[in-house]
């Protein structure tokens, strides 16, 4: 008998993901040049600004892959700004972007705390501490309920808690069959929405400046404003609510995360594909109390460096880094060169989270340029009312975050809009807050590109767009809750 070599694909295969989101990705440039050659130079691109946000979210889901969805909508959205020329456009976008501040920071920031997980992992402190977690959770529900608590202790900063809780935990959550998704999910859910909820973060910082800037408070009453608005920040108690409720088993599992989990119960926690990167075993034995110390001391230091020098992650990770390299030194359990190769080791496991970050960043600058945050508060204004504009507040801007993925810098142009109209109606300014911080915490937590989802995925040991897709139903259920009591709080309050 002959044999017959040639490849035949089932229906399902002629166009697999990756080619059916590239077919999408053409369609749409072509389209894209069109509408840039007929597009008035100068003008107001109207509704035409929200079509790269929609080819971005389409190609993903096509091709669940992240770094290629957000660099077609960027370059399809300068396509429509000048199809005459693409080149100077983006490397004028991407320049611009590499040198920002905020850029340069995360980039240090996330690599470093890569490098200070994958040193802390190398010299044993990881493997302690998941062995001394294992003697106290007896349970699956244990876990996951250990997971939620040490997320709401690493409540500074969501980057922190996203690396740190995650890497830690993954081995227990392994051993009780819990899957990767369902870890990276409930990082997440304890990273930015808890993160809101604390004065002393990051986030609190940052937001009680900007409410100062724009006018919404007094001179030095910026986090006198901001504490006051944490009852309203609803997103951030439904977040809570509806992690407890996964983690005690009260709420089922959904879309994907089913399927995730059905793996998980089958022996297989791990995604097919998925290597974690570091070396969990120590490299000599020591005391269970040192290899718990060499885990404990350097996080706290990290937590303590970061409060002392003002909320500033990126100082208290070098001093870590410090603390925990003269710690192994000591103790003779790692040379000098063997701790700077694991540091720059975690650092290059954070090359494509960074990479899907910076893409999404630049894909914001492209928004930007095209003013789609602007034309979706121009559309919505004209309908707001005095009961209304605290639930409208959150959907546009949850719309927008989770379209951007720029869950700080819409608000430089949202604020100095939403304010004024919050002010003219006499709307409590807390309540407007409120609102404002949980599109924020949503837009970060639901959307597929944002820093906390990809790293949440990243320390936990899966995909970015699995860890999206199994935790969004979650994330729309607590911005349903939120939008509710918005609702009867504007209704009830205004």
């Amino acid at each position: 008998m002959q044999r017959d070599d040639t490849l035949v694909l089932e229906p399902s295969e002629k166009w697999p993901p990756l080619w059916r989101g590239l077919a999408v990705a053409l369609a749409a440039a072509l389209g894209f040049a069109w509408l840039g050659f007929t597009h008035e130079a100068g003008s107001d691109y109207g509704v035409l600004s929200l079509l790269p946000a929609a080819l971005v979210i389409t190609m993903a889901v096509l091709t669940r892959k992240t770094v290629e969805s957000l660099l077609a909508g960027a370059l399809l959205g300068l396509l429509l700004i000048d199809p005459t020329d693409l080149v100077t456009p983006l490397a004028d976008v991407t320049l611009a972007v590499m040198m920002d501040e905020t850029i340069a920071w995360l980039i240090l920031v996330c690599g470093m705390m890569g490098g200070l997980i994958n040193l802390l992992a190398r010299g044993g402190g990881v493997h302690s501490f998941g062995n001394f977690m294992t003697r106290l959770i007896k349970s699956p529900r244990g876990a996951m309920f250990g997971t939620v608590g040490l997320g709401l202790v690493v409540f500074i900063d969501d980057y922190l808690n996203s690396l740190a809780v995650s890497s830690s935990m993954k081995k227990i959550t392994d051993s009780y069959q819990i899957s990767r998704e369902k870890l990276a999910y409930i990082v997440d859910s304890t990273a930015a929405p808890i993160c809101i909820l604390v004065p002393v973060s990051t986030w609190a910082v940052f937001f009680a400046s900007l409410l100062e800037d724009s006018g919404a408070a007094e001179g030095g009453r910026g986090m006198s404003l901001y504490i006051d608005s944490i009852p309203y920040m609803l997103y951030g108690w439904a977040a809570l609510l509806v992690v407890v409720l996964v983690a005690g088993n009260r709420l089922p599992d959904l879309g994907a995360m089913k399927q995730a989990e059905a793996r998980a119960r089958a022996g297989q926690p791990v995604p097919t594909g998925w290597e974690d990167q570091e070396e969990s075993q120590p490299p000599r034995s020591t005391p269970a109390w040192l290899g718990l110390l060499n885990f404990l001391l350097p996080m706290g230091v990290l937590v303590f460096a970061s409060v002392w020098y003002e909320i500033d992650l990126l100082k208290g990770v070098l001093v870590a880094l410090g603390c925990t390299m003269l710690l192994y030194s000591v103790q003779r359990l790692l040379s000098f060169q063997q701790q700077v190769e694991a540091t720059l080791d975690g650092f290059k496991v954070m090359l494509y989270p960074l990479a899907t970050v910076c893409a999404g960043f630049i894909l914001k600058e492209v928004n930007d340029q095209l003013g789609m945050t602007q034309y979706i508060i121009d559309t919505v204004t004209p309908l707001l009312t005095p009961a209304l504009l605290p639930a409208v507040v959150f959907l546009v801007m949850a719309l927008v975050v989770f379209s951007t993925a720029s869950s700080w810098g819409v608000f430089v142009i949202s604020l100095p809009i939403v304010v004024p109209l919050a002010q003219a109606m006499n709307v409590p300014m807390p309540l407007v807050v409120g609102a404002l911080l949980s599109a924020s915490a949503f837009g970060s937590h639901a959307c597929f590109f944002s820093d906390s989802t990809v790293l949440s995925a990243q320390g936990a040991g899966c995909d970015t767009m699995d860890h999206a897709l199994t935790q969004l139903p979650y994330a729309l259920f607590g911005g349903a809750l939120t939008l509710a009591a918005l609702l009867a709080a504007g209704f009830w309050l205004a």
